[in-house]
């Protein structure tokens, strides 16, 4: 009599978990999925979709003519339909009969459902890859853009232009055979030449800075892939720095005096690199990475400028109109 009085408390009690365990708006709601399909927990994934393909045929909505059955049968497709679709995927039919084991875990079962409902059906790395050779294929034509611009101004600057004509008739580079020409059009003639000064200021002028030529290693596929081998260049290179003039105290070499004046003029790698050679061995001549030799030829270039600037015209002029009309004055002429 006992057992059979707790038996029945443990069904009572099984049944009474099975019916809170259902929570409405996930999964099936109310409803248990299974029980939607006519179908157990032991049943295998063939079995589910056999008897899935069988219910959407007798309950899909063009089976029924009269409208109050096709309502039903409506309403009743669309539970059939959302019970496959949790129970057909694996993770998804975890999380559902571990809702069923665990009523209790109710904020988790919520987190669990629009966890995967929220997150991205495509693979993060696959996210990240494509954007980063996006922003690769866009870093290198832009910077391709740019080179280009400053070859078509360069051969625009008389300067560099008749250099380059120089060069190119020193080594022979223009078309000189009459026959050959002769057949070609004044505007075929002038492309060919164009080419070749553009051709040799490509191999001879050093752009450096933002209008560098781009190179594969600028792109940032290669920089991410290169970065723990620069990382660890760079690591070494400064604890190598550190023993050498902390503990040994050897001079300077040119790297770290270039870095120093760099620091002292408050000056990125591209822009300083972008000055002439001449002004950067003038730099290291007068030793400015030295911070108080750097503070006097600071100075003095300050005061090469103020003097430039009084010995200027227009800035004579300026000092004039200043002096007779004031700051801030306008008329109709302005």
């Amino acid at each position: 009599m006992v057992r059979h009085v707790l038996s029945v408390a443990l069904v009572l009690l099984a049944a009474t978990s099975s019916v809170s365990a259902m929570i409405e708006g996930l999964y099936c709601g109310k409803e248990n999925c299974y029980d939607v399909l006519g179908v157990t927990r032991d049943s295998s994934k063939s079995e589910i979709s056999k008897i899935y393909r069988q219910l959407a045929r007798k309950y899909h909505p063009d089976m029924h003519k009269d409208p109050e059955a096709k309502a039903e049968a409506e309403i009743k497709f669309k539970e059939v339909a959302t019970a496959y679709e949790i129970l057909k995927d694996n993770e998804s039919r975890t999380d559902y009969d571990y809702m069923l084991d665990h009523p209790e875990e109710y904020y988790s079962h919520y987190y669990r459902y629009y966890r995967r409902r929220v997150a991205p059906k495509v693979d993060v790395r696959l996210v990240i890859a494509v954007t980063i050779t996006v922003v690769s294929a866009i870093q290198y034509f832009s910077a391709h853009q740019r080179y280009e611009s400053a070859i078509k101004y360069f051969m625009t600057v008389p300067k560099y232009r008749h250099k380059a004509i120089d060069i190119a008739t020193k080594e022979g580079l223009f078309n000189t055979d009459k026959k050959a020409t002769r057949k070609m059009s004044k505007a075929q003639i002038k492309e060919e030449e164009e080419a070749v000064i553009r051709s040799v200021l490509e191999n001879n002028m050093d752009i450096k800075g933002g209008y560098a030529k781009p190179g594969v290693q600028d792109i940032l596929w290669v920089q991410l892939v290169v970065f723990p081998y620069t990382v660890f260049k760079y690591c070494k290179w400064y604890f190598a720095w550190i023993y050498k003039f902390n503990i040994k105290k050897e001079p300077y070499g040119v790297v770290e005096k270039v870095y120093l004046i760099r620091k002292n003029m408050k000056m990125g790698e591209f822009q300083y690199e972008s000055l002439e050679d001449s002004e950067k061995a003038q730099h290291l001549k007068k030793e400015l990475w030295i911070r108080s030799k750097f503070l006097v030829w600071q100075k003095e270039k300050e005061e090469e400028m103020k003097a430039q600037m009084a010995e200027s015209a227009k800035y004579k002029a300026y000092r004039r109109y200043m002096k007779n009309h004031g700051p801030g004055r306008m008329t109709f002429e302005d």
